[in-house]
């Protein structure tokens, strides 16, 4: 479908609704908040101890990096590092309610992918101001260190920007995979363990052993939260933004592609009954 003016003010409409009507969770975004801030201390006395007492050696990362890893982590995880597929996406595959998708005069995975990056945003922005304001007033052995450089900041801000149209375009691929599916969601939770496993939700890429750093860093998972943050805290340089955000679209565009094709083979076999 060809995208004329009026398909492209439907979907910034979308997009603008889907926002807004995240953002009025409030309560349970703050409480979806508190978790991630638990979580980001409990990482941090992990990291404490095992910097403290145990053999690091020539570590990758300093324990002050590693904090820092943990706060943007927690985050970032609404926004780029959860990778469930979209609940009202999920619905209507489940349910059978895809055709009333197809019937609007829009292009479905257009439709669905703007739908799935206006949920990231809006469910995002309540953690991120929470999460981040709390980060900033810990106490010293606790909080979040400031950005390795300006310029590391700036390609900080892109990266993130750029890893919210990866985890949608992945998001989209697994929605592509489950349509037409008779035997349920394991596929896709197979897919979604594996992505917050890759993208350092977790623990840290950078403190991997160092013969799979290189395939860490081309696999596209990290794309979504962990070379971000190396652009904040250093581990990446501003000279090497060039190649890690290209290797980012690269793969937000192969996602695309790949799953825009699946999606159309599936809805070209696709068999709606009832009326």
């Amino acid at each position: 479908m060809i995208c004329t003016s009026k398909t492209i003010k439907a979907y910034r409409s979308l997009f603008v609704i889907r926002v807004a009507e995240n953002l009025q969770y409030r309560a349970a975004a703050i409480i979806n908040s508190s978790v991630g801030i638990f979580w980001s201390i409990m990482q941090i006395v992990v990291f404490t101890i095992f910097f403290t007492f145990g053999d690091v050696g020539e570590a990758s990362m300093t324990l002050p990096q590693a904090i820092t890893y943990a706060w943007f982590a927690q985050v970032l995880w609404r926004l780029t590092g959860w990778l469930s597929l979209d609940t009202d996406i999920r619905g209507k595959i489940i349910g059978g309610n895809v055709a009333l998708d197809l019937c609007r005069p829009m292009d479905l995975y257009t439709h669905w992918y703007a739908q799935t990056i206006a949920n990231r945003v809006g469910g995002a922005a309540w953690r991120i101001v929470v999460t981040l304001g709390t980060a900033l007033i810990v106490p010293a052995a606790l909080r979040l260190l400031p950005p390795a450089s300006l310029a590391g900041f700036l390609l900080f801000i892109v990266s993130v920007c750029i890893g919210v149209f990866l985890c949608a375009a992945f998001a989209m691929l697994m929605a592509a995979v489950r349509v037409g599916l008779t035997w349920g969601d394991g596929p896709t939770y197979m897919l979604e363990m594996i992505g917050m496993f890759l993208n350092g939700s977790y623990f840290p890429l950078a403190l991997w052993p160092d013969f799979m750093q290189r395939f860490l860093l081309l696999q596209p998972f990290a794309g979504l939260m962990d070379i971000p943050i190396r652009l904040y805290i250093g581990l990446l340089l501003p000279q090497d933004a060039v190649w890690v955000i290209g290797l980012q679209i690269f793969w937000a565009i192969a996602f695309v592609v790949v799953g825009k094709h699946i999606l159309h083979r599936r809805i070209c076999q696709l068999i709606v009954q009832g009326g």
